[in-house]
C-alpha cells in the first residue's frame, strides 16, 4: 500500500505572535492566515521485511533504522510515537520551497506526515483532528517553541481569521470576500527568499520569553486582524491593508531583536525605495520568506530592485492538507 499527501505551505498576515499558548491562555489571540500554491508531499509505504532496517525515512537526510526512538527527525519520531507505529515504514519527503524559511514548513510535515498514517490505516480523520494533533505533538511531544496557528491553517487550507482562546479552543473563520477583490490581493503581493535559513523555534524561543513585557504590541497586533478583514471587505483602496502591514512590521520588530536584522532591513528598505507599500518577514522572524505588498504597475521596479534576491510567483490555496493519492498494490 502506499499513499501520497500534499499539505499547503502558508503566509501569515496579521496577528502572528498572538498564537503562542503563552499569550492566548490568558489574553486571546486571532490571526489572517492563507494557504498558498506551494506544497509539503509526504509518500508514505508500509516497508517489505527484507532489509536490515525496519524502516527507512527520506528527507534532506537518510535514515535506516529499526527502533522508533532511534529516529533523528523529531517529527517522524513523535508522529510515530504518537501513532504507535508498530509496521516497518518508508517514509519520503518532497517540499516546493526550502524548509526553516517561514512558510509553516514544520507543520505542513507533521499535518501531512499524521495524514498519510490515518489514511494507511483506512482512517479519514477531520481536518481539526489534523490540527489539534500536530499542536500537540509539536507543543508537547517534541517541545519546540511554536505557536497554534500554523497546524490549523495548513490543514485547512484557504484564507481564514483563526481565534485562540483557553487551553486550545480554536474557532476557524473563513473570510469571505468577493472573487475579485481577493484576485486584488494576490496581485499586489510579491514573495521573495532573503537567501537564508533561520531555525524558528529558537527565535520564537526568545519572543515567548518577552511575552510579559509585550502586551501592547501583541494587543496592537491582535486587533490589526479586524482592521484588515474589514479593508478587504469594504470598497476602500486596497493599498490599506498594505500600509497596515507595514505597520504590523513594525510592531513585529518589536517583539524581539531577533525577528529582524541589518540583511533584512536594508532588504525591507531598499523594497519601500522602489515602491513597496509594506511587508514583513514571515514566520518567526531572523531570514526565510519576506513578503512584499505593492502596486502592480511597480512590480518591474521592485524586480530591477530585488534582481540579487529570488523572487516566488504564488497563489493563493483553497484545500488544505489532502491525500492526493492511494493505492492498495503499493505502486
Amino acid at each position: 500500500m502506499m499513499v501520497i499527501s500534499r499539505t499547503p505551505f502558508r503566509i501569515s498576515f496579521f496577528g502572528g505572535g498572538t498564537d503562542y499558548p503563552a499569550w492566548y491562555k490568558e489574553n486571546s489571540g486571532a490571526v489572517l492566515s492563507t494557504t498558498i500554491d506551494k506544497y509539503c508531499y509526504i509518500t508514505c509505504r508500509r516497508l517489505p521485511p527484507f532489509f536490515e532496517y525496519k524502516h527507512r525515512i527520506l528527507y534532506s537526510k537518510y535514515e535506516h533504522i529499526n527502533e522508533i526512538q532511534e529516529i533523528k527527525h523529531p517529527s517522524v519520531r513523535e508522529t510515530f510515537r504518537f501513532m504507535n507505529i508498530k509496521d516497518g515504514l518508508e517514509i519520503h519527503h518532497d517540499g516546493d520551497l526550502p524548509a526553516r524559511s517561514g512558510l509553516g514548513s514544520s507543520s505542513s510535515f507533521t499535518v501531512g506526515l499524521l495524514h498519510v498514517l490515518y489514511a494507511l490505516r483506512g482512517n479519514m480523520v477531520t481536518k481539526k483532528r489534523l490540527a489539534l494533533e500536530a499542536i500537540h505533538i509539536e507543543q508537547e511531544m517534541i517541545r519546540e517553541n511554536v505557536g497554534s496557528q500554523d497546524q490549523v491553517i495548513v490543514s485547512f487550507g484557504g484564507l481564514n481569521k483563526i481565534e485562540f482562546s483557553g487551553e486550545h479552543d480554536i474557532a476557524i473563520r473563513p473570510i469571505t470576500i468577493r472573487d475579485s477583490r481577493l484576485q486584488e490581493l494576490q496581485d499586489h503581493l510579491m514573495l521573495y527568499f532573503t537567501g537564508f535559513t533561520r531555525i524558528a523555534s529558537n527565535i520564537a524561543k526568545h519572543k515567548i520569553s518577552q511575552i510579559p513585557k509585550k502586551g501592547v504590541e501583541l494587543r496592537s497586533l491582535h486587533g490589526m486582524v479586524d482592521e484588515a478583514i474589514n479593508i478587504l471587505n469594504g470598497d476602500s483602496d486596497i493599498c490599506e491593508f498594505g500600509k497596515l502591514l507595514h505597520e504590523s512590521w513594525k510592531f513585529k520588530k518589536g517583539l524581539s531583536k531577533k525577528v529582524s536584522n541589518s540583511n533584512i532591513d536594508e532588504i525591507y528598505e531598499k523594497a519601500r525605495k522602489a515602491g513597496v507599500i509594506g511587508g514583513k518577514i514571515l514566520g518567526a522572524g531572523g531570514g526565510g520568506f519576506i513578503l512584499f505588498f505593492v502596486k502592480p504597475e511597480r512590480r518591474k521596479e521592485i524586480r530591477k530592485a530585488l534582481r540579487h534576491l529570488l523572487y516566488v510567483p504564488l497563489r493563493f490555496d483553497k484545500t488544505g492538507s489532502q491525500i492526493i493519492y492511494y493505492s492498495e498494490s503499493g505502486v
